[in-house]
């Protein structure tokens, strides 16, 4: 059965540096956003605090939506395990909410090994996702909601 599913994500930055979870796949290990899978009768800015509680062990104040971006399985590099995968992902900036260290949360992601702050100034050098974000660091986010679209 194919399903499209909603997602929230977190753009964290500190001292140009990006807040990511850790992966490990047969491929190495991989860098993304922290954030998850919409719940039915879950707003997404719900499901944006609930994540991040669950993959970082802190709350994060959510700043607004800044990116729109769908994820496409079967067009991906890891297209042998996510086929049929459809996911459209609601990128928010945020920041860690005053007392709150990430450190990993209780209930982590499958195959997530860490949580780590990725220098912006190397991150084109690791397997970081979504690239397209990339573009975006190190500067103003645009004051517009910007779709991207199926990118990697």
């Amino acid at each position: 059965m194919y399903v499209i599913r909603n997602c929230a994500k977190a753009i964290v930055i500190r001292d140009r540096h990006l807040l990511s979870v850790k992966y490990s796949d047969a491929g190495g290990d991989y860098y993304a956003l922290p954030g998850g899978g919409q719940q039915h009768s879950e707003t997404l800015p719900r499901t944006l605090q609930r994540e991040c509680r669950e993959e970082l062990g802190v709350n994060v104040e959510n700043l607004g939506l800044r990116f729109i971006r769908e994820y496409i399985g079967k067009y991906d590099e890891s297209s042998w395990r996510d086929a049929k995968v459809h996911q459209v992902e609601f990128l928010y900036e945020c920041q860690l909410r005053p007392g709150g260290e990430p450190r990993g949360g209780a209930h982590w992601d499958h195959s997530q090994v860490d949580v780590v702050w990725l220098p912006i100034d190397g991150i084109s050098d690791v397997r970081f996702f979504p690239r397209k974000l990339i573009e975006y660091l190190g500067r103003p986010f645009p004051e517009l909601i910007e779709y991207w679209g199926a990118v990697d």
